[in-house]
């Protein structure tokens, strides 16, 4: 009996010193839960600062982690979510290659449902699952910018708006909408959390560390 239950520990305690292990390795995730306020993330710096306390309570604090979002200014390119986040490589919690630098990213990305997973390794909610949660606030054009061609708001007035407004959402699963753009499928109905949560989001978004090795 006594060796079934040392045999026993020392099998979680390698099971948890594997998960620490891929945490440490992880730059990528999207974000388990949002601020709960809609496209009111208390601007750039207020969603930076969730990805990192989401990352820390993960064991991947030491990184320096940003959110993939853009922002716009008016008569001109605002900042562009695709600068934000470092040159890559980008691997999920599992250790999974999400692309190797920012081309790969906005061309090619292993993103879909099974690998699009949040800072613990778990799967997000993608179409078909209840709630569905695939809408990713991004504020960004396919290639990564936040030079969109119209005068609409596209980023919740720069991640300060929880009502009116609009935010360009990604679809992590790659399903839906006739879209399947993982950062730029279309525009949510507005920045609340109820019409955020009613067209298939929860006020998520992506993750990136700025800083990793390849």
């Amino acid at each position: 009996m006594k060796r079934t239950i040392y045999a026993l520990m020392v099998a979680a305690l390698a099971l948890v010193g594997s998960q620490g292990a891929l945490a440490q390795d992880m730059t990528f995730f999207i974000t388990s839960v949002g601020l709960g306020n809609g496209g009111d993330l208390g601007g750039l710096e207020g969603a930076d600062a969730h990805c990192q306390a989401l990352a820390e309570s993960a064991g991947a604090g030491d990184k320096t982690w940003r959110a993939y979002l853009g922002t716009e200014r008016e008569g001109g390119r605002g900042t562009d979510a695709r600068s934000r986040i470092g040159e890559g490589p980008w691997h999920n919690a599992n250790g999974d290659l999400i692309a190797e630098d920012l081309d790969q990213l906005h061309v090619s990305p292993n993103m879909f449902a099974s690998t699009g997973l949040d800072e613990n390794g778990n799967r997000v909610n993608a179409r078909g699952d209840q709630p569905n949660k695939h809408d990713i606030l991004t504020g960004s054009m396919a290639d990564g910018t936040a030079y969109f061609p119209d005068d609409a708001d596209h980023t919740c007035n720069n991640w300060t708006s929880s009502g009116e407004g609009s935010a360009q959402v990604g679809h992590h699963d790659r399903h839906g909408g006739g879209n399947t753009s993982w950062n730029s499928a279309h525009a949510s109905r507005s920045c609340s959390q109820e019409d955020l949560q009613a067209t298939g989001g929860d006020g998520l978004f992506y993750c990136f560390a700025v800083n990793t090795t390849p």
